[in-house]
């Protein structure tokens, strides 16, 4: 199946509790959600690579849950616009410290590391020092696919130029949990491999593509 995002800026509370829920948040999804940071959060590596070092310094889950906190304060329940498979949005001109979750936060068949992997890619869209980060428009032809990098991206606004934005960043935290994660089980590091490689795709600037190619190896 394929998950394709056409998301815009989301980020996730490193400490959710019930009082970061807003009140149209099912029980199921707040369970989830909680899980899911206890799970990031419980996170220990034997190394990073340098763009890992640089965007959330070393694997640690404290590390990875102080890059939430500082960016997000409410979890709220959304549509999240026209996309049917989208899993997470936010509208950063409005109120960027909310992140709202769709029912497909809960889909059967999503792994884990790729729900932490959504939020991790939105959370990057909250900076405003970088505008955001926001996407470029992928190229035509872009016959790019894979589990998220579905078909049907050209000319969107669902690529990156840079390896430190949305894609880059999510991409880069996956790889380094696939190589150097030393309490995940192999399930989890596979998965994290696979979605490494996937949002790698929509790198589309190749001197970018080949610092994050170096980088991963």
């Amino acid at each position: 199946m394929k998950y394709v995002l056409f998301v815009s800026v989301v980020f996730l509370s490193a400490l959710v509790n019930a009082a970061n829920f807003d009140w149209n948040v099912p029980g199921p999804i707040r369970k989830q959600v909680t899980q899911d940071l206890a799970f990031v959060g419980s996170m220990k590596g034997t190394a990073t690579s340098p763009l890992h070092q640089q965007i959330f310094g070393a694997m640690d889950g404290a590390n990875y849950l102080n890059f939430f906190n500082s960016r997000v304060k409410t979890v709220s329940l959304g549509l999240c616009g026209f996309a049917k498979s989208a899993v997470a949005c936010v509208n950063p001109v409005i109120e960027p410290s909310k992140i709202h979750l769709t029912a497909n936060y809960l889909l059967t068949g999503l792994p884990q590391i790729a729900r932490m992997m959504v939020v991790f890619h939105e959370a990057r869209h909250s900076e405003n020092t970088h505008d955001h980060w926001p996407h470029a428009k992928c190229p035509t032809p872009f016959n790019a696919k894979g589990v998220f990098t579905g078909p049907g991206l050209a000319g969107l606004a669902a690529c990156d130029n840079s390896p430190y934005g949305s894609y880059g960043s999510s991409a880069i935290m996956m790889k380094n949990i696939s190589k150097y994660c030393s309490n995940c089980t192999d399930k989890v590091k596979t998965d994290a491999g696979i979605f490494a490689d996937d949002q790698a795709l929509r790198i589309i600037d190749p001197a970018s593509f080949a610092a994050m190619t170096k980088d991963f190896n």
